[in-house]
């Protein structure tokens, strides 16, 4: 809030006052001019006291109150039930036409009832209420009179002391003698109290910033944020700042007693203006939670926080517009009930026209919420395999392992059985060793040990759980289960392992002279002279294979070449 912006307040409170001068009242009622001179009926009659018609005794109370009219006597004849005395009324319609007049409750009498007779359409009373935005004030027949009731005199009191906590007449008290000059359509004092309003708004606009600034840096510092202060933090400050001079100016304001048809305006103004800085505040402040967000994200694993978080923020900054814009419009006396319910038909038809959109939307949001994957994590769903590479807010994009890209609606991904692959924390290795059928007992013993060796010294298997077992005997080899798990985090690496277990088992395999059996039909001769038979000869013992099995397990390690 520059110096210029604040003096455009004083500047525009003068225009308008200028140019309503000739042809609007001061404050409250149908028409006079500014200097003083008796209000007249459209008909040009002198107004005199007269309450037998809502109309009639609206101009006794509001006319006998202007400057160049002020009979307090004849304008508490609106008031004066026998339960007041002549000095309660009079205090009462004072301090009615000040709220009034604060407020800036412009009442157009020449729009209320002139009928001895009024009633209110929807109790079937015969009362009035002369401004909506009072509903406890109202006037009411007592015999032939109309009268501001005894109900509406209670809440005089109440309401005097919220548009006025300051007191109406303090800066008459504090500028003594300044009540009696006026130019430009207000006293002088009215004058220096608009200049001081300013004057001061601006010193705590200053100060407050300069506050607020120092104490969002002392707080982002402590929380380690310091170098995040000056492009998110900082501007927060300067709308809260704006958010607490505007209470302050709708608090004091009423103070100034402008005309009520210029404080109508201004108070127009300032129940939008309020709203509106609450708002971009509150939009500020979704970048900082934003950005709190993002360094939970960092201390997680999972790539998905990443994308969840531009999403909280779009869809925050959202509601925040709205239901900034929603009370904007209430406050401006917008019937926002019924804004709402042509919004929820019209939002209905959108819905209808695009509801496979609204299903990607919410297979989206699932996906975030639930989290089944996250970018990098390689994902089966039905015949579609791949490795995501990004979650967007309508489908998906999956890599396959041809290299093509995919995208997959989220609506049918949330719907579908997903099988991830990304988030084991074991890769299963099954498969049969079939050895042949003339293979030793004794040697097979010492090599299914061998295998349980070779699993248990590879750094990437799992030790805990394994299965290696001499299992089945079939058509034409003896099969030996290999069921192992790697501690593995990606394909490449379970690869990897499985190459290193592999060729161990076939180093230990010729070690041990075990020949792998293979779909094969074999005819069994007689020996021919002078031809060594191709059957192998075992002539060792189960503690000579244990002791090749030694040697060799002492002079290689599993996962290294020789």
């Amino acid at each position: 809030m520059s110096f210029k912006s604040t003096s455009l307040f004083y500047i525009l409170t003068v225009l308008m006052l200028f140019l309503n001068a000739p042809t609007k009242a001061q404050t409250n009622g149908s028409g006079d001019d500014t200097e003083g001179q008796d209000w007249r009926i459209a008909g040009g009659e002198d107004i005199s006291v007269d309450i037998s018609t809502p109309k009639k005794t609206l101009l006794t109370h509001l006319h006998f109150l202007q400057p160049g009219s002020y009979e307090p006597a004849k304008a508490a004849q609106a008031f004066m039930h026998p339960e007041l005395s002549p000095e309660e009324a009079e205090d009462a319609a004072t301090r009615l036409k000040q709220v009034f007049d604060g407020k800036g409750y412009y009442i157009q009498t020449d729009d209320v009832p002139d009928s001895p007779d009024h009633t209110d359409s929807l109790t079937g009373e015969a009362r009035y209420v002369p401004t909506n935005h009072l509903p406890e004030i109202y006037l009411e027949k007592r015999g032939e009179r109309w009268l501001y009731s005894l109900e509406s005199i209670r809440q005089i009191d109440r309401l005097h002391r919220e548009v006025f906590p300051f007191g109406p007449d303090l800066l008459i008290d504090l500028i003594p003698g300044a009540g009696s000059y006026t130019f430009l359509g207000l006293y002088l004092w009215q004058h220096i109290g608009i200049m001081l309003l300013i004057l001061i708004s601006f010193l705590i606009h200053k100060l407050l910033t300069f506050l607020f600034s120092k104490l969002l840096y002392k707080s982002a510092s402590h929380m380690g944020y310091d170098k995040l202060v000056r492009p998110y933090l900082l501007p927060v400050a300067k709308p809260l700042s704006l958010f607490v001079v505007f209470i302050f100016v709708m608090v004091v304001f009423p103070v100034l007693q402008l005309p009520a048809e210029t404080a109508k305006y201004f108070t127009f103004a300032f129940r939008a203006i309020l709203p509106l800085f609450a708002t971009l505040v509150f939009y500020k402040l979704v970048d900082v939670f934003s950005l709190y967000l993002e360094k939970l994200a960092g201390k997680s694993e999972s790539s998905l926080d990443n994308h969840v978080i531009p999403l909280i923020r779009k869809v925050l900054r959202v509601f925040v517009v709205i239901i900034g814009g929603l009370f904007i419009l209430q406050n401006l006396d917008i019937n926002i009930t019924a804004l709402l319910a042509g919004l929820s038909i019209g939002g209905l038809a959108l819905a209808l026209a695009a509801q496979d959109t609204l299903k990607n939307f919410f297979g989206s949001l699932m996906i975030f919420i639930d989290r089944p994957f996250s970018v990098g994590h390689w994902i089966t769903s039905g015949d579609l395999d791949g490795t995501v590479e990004e979650v967007g807010f309508r489908s998906t994009r999956i890599r396959t392992f041809r290299n093509s890209l995919t995208y997959i609606p989220n609506g049918n991904l949330a719907d579908s059985t997903i099988d991830n692959h990304g988030l084991r924390v074991y890769r299963r290795f099954f498969m049969h060793i079939a050895i042949t059928y003339d293979t030793p007992p004794d040697l097979i013993e010492v090599f299914v040990e061998g295998l349980r060796k070779i699993v248990e010294k590879h750094p990437d298997t799992r030790k805990d759980f394994y299965i290696v077992e001499f299992n089945e005997m079939g058509d034409f080899s003896l099969k030996i289960m290999f069921y192992i798990f790697f501690e593995v985090p990606t394909w490449p690496k379970e690869l990897k392992a499985r190459h290193e277990i592999l060729i161990e088992i076939v180093r230990l395999a010729e070690k041990l002279g075990i020949r792998f059996a293979f779909p094969t039909r074999t005819l069994h001769m007689e020996n021919f002279p002078g031809k060594h038979s191709l059957t192998p000869n075992y002539d060792m013992t189960m503690e000579d294979f244990r002791q090749v099995m030694t040697d060799h397990f002492g002079e290689n390690t599993p996962g290294k070449s020789e």
